[in-house]
């Protein structure tokens, strides 16, 4: 196989036209701005962030030596660490929020809801009842504790 040479008969016959230049806005083509029907309001910096809910861990369901209580779960919050803490949690909402795998009504996100009922012990821990009940495979999880329904 042979190399053919860069240059071709066609390619030297045409001549280049030296100021033929054509203008650039007409060779660029033109950008179309859809224009919004959304107008973006200016943002005030001062707003704070009110929190929705505080983070919580699964400890586990309460229980004695031998037996398991599966309708109440102990709970520890993030920031409560006496008895003293707990009463502005009672009552709270708690949301244990998962993922699945199949999809319904377009997510697959899953919330099983329960609510603090008591403190549990002198460091901090609550109980909560879920319904449905948690399953053990939520022990170490997190849970969304909600700061409403509020009592101040």
């Amino acid at each position: 196989m042979s190399k053919k040479p860069a240059s071709t008969k066609k390619a030297a016959a045409k001549p280049k036209a030296e100021n033929t230049e054509a203008p650039a806005a007409a060779a660029a083509p033109k950008k179309v701005v859809k224009k919004s029907s959304h107008v973006k309001k200016p943002v005030n910096k001062n707003r704070t962030v009110r929190k929705l809910y505080v983070k919580g861990v699964v400890l586990g369901f309460r229980r004695s030596q031998a037996t398991q209580y599966p309708g109440t779960v102990l709970l520890k919050l993030e920031g409560v660490s006496s008895k003293e803490e707990t009463p502005f949690y009672l009552g709270k909402r708690v949301a244990f929020v998962y993922r699945a795998s199949r999809r319904i009504d377009g997510s697959n996100v899953r919330v099983i809801w329960g609510r603090i009922t008591r403190p549990h012990g002198n460091n901090g821990a609550v109980r909560a009842k879920f319904s449905p009940n948690l399953p053990p495979k939520t022990f170490g999880a997190s849970v969304r504790v909600f700061l409403y329904p509020s009592s101040i």
